[in-house]
């Protein structure tokens, strides 16, 4: 009953929370790159997945969930970004056995086609090319510590640069996932991110996006065909006022999915969907891909695509 009684106030006040008002220190923190979500799964569902994370793309949203990944899975991920800028990522997480827990490597790019160089005395350019971007190389660890609940870290080393001006800076992820069962496989996750990292560039100090994240999620429904999931998330950023998530993902088989999502008091993400599939190569073997399309309104729509192999 207590459980119950937890439960309920959580769905009870979130979503108040999330609509309260808040002061929006928009533009005060740099490094907003990091808070472009990479998984088309997670985004077709409205980014609603920190209560969800059970695949590689965990390090990037919740690492306590990288516990769910049995064996070893190779993730690809790449986004159409506004702006002709694109983000990419990859992947690997695997299960030593000489150690218990889940490990994984992970790398992402932020990156943009080479810029003709423009001057005011040559604003039609100078015959030189200039690139801007971040990159990022993460290493992450999960694991249980009760048949309920996990925990897990990523450490990451950015690396941004702007023509010939570079800085380099580390931060922190933390995340954890409560299973808190109730018949209906539900989930609550917490996570915490970009802890820690502070930058100078052009002179000016500052710091990276933190954001804090809380999540649920439940199979509403299930039987041995066929799952339908909902997902909620409250978010807490430093730099903007708080937001919410919420999103549906439905499987038919472990085979087909239809994702569907919406993005709650955000600048500019609103409805999101997005589609998956999977190929069974072997008894513990299969290739995934993902799609998600996400509407940021005056920027149009944004384009996701996964590739997952698990082996």
């Amino acid at each position: 009953m207590k459980r119950i009684v937890i439960l309920t106030t959580v769905l009870l006040v979130l979503p108040g929370v999330a609509l309260a008002a808040g002061f929006a220190k928009v533009g005060t923190f740099g490094g907003q790159e990091l808070k472009i979500g990479v998984s088309a799964r997670a985004t077709g569902m409205g980014s609603a997945f920190t209560g969800v994370a059970d695949d590689a793309t965990a390090v990037f949203i919740n690492p306590g969930g990288l516990v769910n990944v049995v064996g070893n899975e190779v993730s690809l991920n790449h986004v159409v970004w506004a702006a002709d800028t694109k983000l990419s990522t990859a992947i690997l997480a695997f299960n030593p056995r000489s150690i218990p827990g889940t490990f994984a490597f992970s790398v992402r790019s932020f990156w943009m086609d080479p810029q003709l160089e423009r001057t005011a005395y040559n604003p039609e350019g100078t015959g030189r090319t200039f690139d801007s971007g971040t990159t990022t190389f993460g290493l992450s660890y999960a694991r249980f510590f009760t048949d309920k609940f996990s925990a897990g870290v990523t450490l990451n080393y950015l690396h941004m640069g702007l023509a010939e001006s570079a800085v380099n800076t580390g931060a922190l992820d933390f995340g954890i996932m409560y299973r808190i069962g109730l018949g209906k496989d539900v989930k609550l996750g917490m996570a915490i991110q970009n802890l820690g990292g502070k930058f100078t560039f052009d002179e000016r100090e500052s710091k990276l996006p933190v954001l804090f994240k809380i999540g649920l999620s439940f199979n509403a429904f299930r039987n041995e065909r066929q799952r339908l999931t909902v997902a909620g998330e409250f978010q807490h950023p430093a730099d903007n006022v708080e937001r919410a998530n919420a999103g549906l993902e439905y499987g038919l088989n472990e085979l087909f999915f239809a994702r569907a999502g919406y993005h709650i008091n955000y600048d500019t993400d609103g409805l999101a969907f997005g589609f998956g599939v999977a190929v069974r190569t072997g008894e513990r073997t299969s290739i995934k891909g993902d799609y998600s399309a996400v509407d940021m309104e005056a920027l149009g729509y944004v384009h996701r695509f996964t590739v997952t192999v698990v082996y």
